[in-house]
């Protein structure tokens, strides 16, 4: 395969939407709750005035990032593609710019699979692999995918497993 010229084909897991929708919904109701408590306070304790117009402000902000965080989801899995061969793990990603990186397997040092509860729910997996200079990872990859693509990729890269 010339990993140069052809773009990579495995794409992310259709739940990644789901995953990261819900991820945003939790990390929206605590900014809500914050931002209330404090629109709360300050009617309740009379503060300056311009404290209102930054609470306002604030809220704006976070209107506008409440509409990206339900439209961002869809976008970020359809950018995301990954491949792998004996030579080169090849990912490619990002919605508006895109970012193509080849990671040569005989500079990955360690690949490791992460799952939150949250995770565990949509039975996804990330993928992290380290480098001597850098960490790259795949994000929200179907669990038994996340764990043959570990184990190719060490196996491509000769990664010897390490007891504790």
């Amino acid at each position: 395969m010339n990993s140069q010229s052809v773009v990579p084909r495995h794409s992310l897991s259709p739940h990644a939407v789901k995953y990261w929708r819900m991820e945003e919904l939790i990390s929206n109701i605590i900014a809500f709750i914050v931002l209330a408590v404090l629109f709360y306070l300050d009617f309740r304790f009379d503060w300056y005035s311009w404290i209102f117009w930054v609470l306002l402000a604030l809220a704006v902000f976070f209107i506008i990032g409440l509409v990206w965080s339900f439209l961002s989801p869809p976008l970020t899995f359809k950018s995301w593609r990954y491949d792998l061969d004996e030579e080169f793990l090849h990912l490619q990603f990002g919605i508006w710019s895109r970012t193509e990186q080849l990671v040569p397997m005989t500079k990955i040092q360690a690949v490791s699979l992460t799952q939150g509860p949250l995770m565990r729910k949509y039975q996804l997996a990330s993928l992290s692999v380290e480098t001597m200079g850098s960490s790259h990872a795949i994000p929200a990859l179907p669990k038994e995918t996340a764990a043959e693509l570990r184990e190719r990729i060490a196996q491509f890269a000769k990664i010897k497993e390490v007891e504790q």
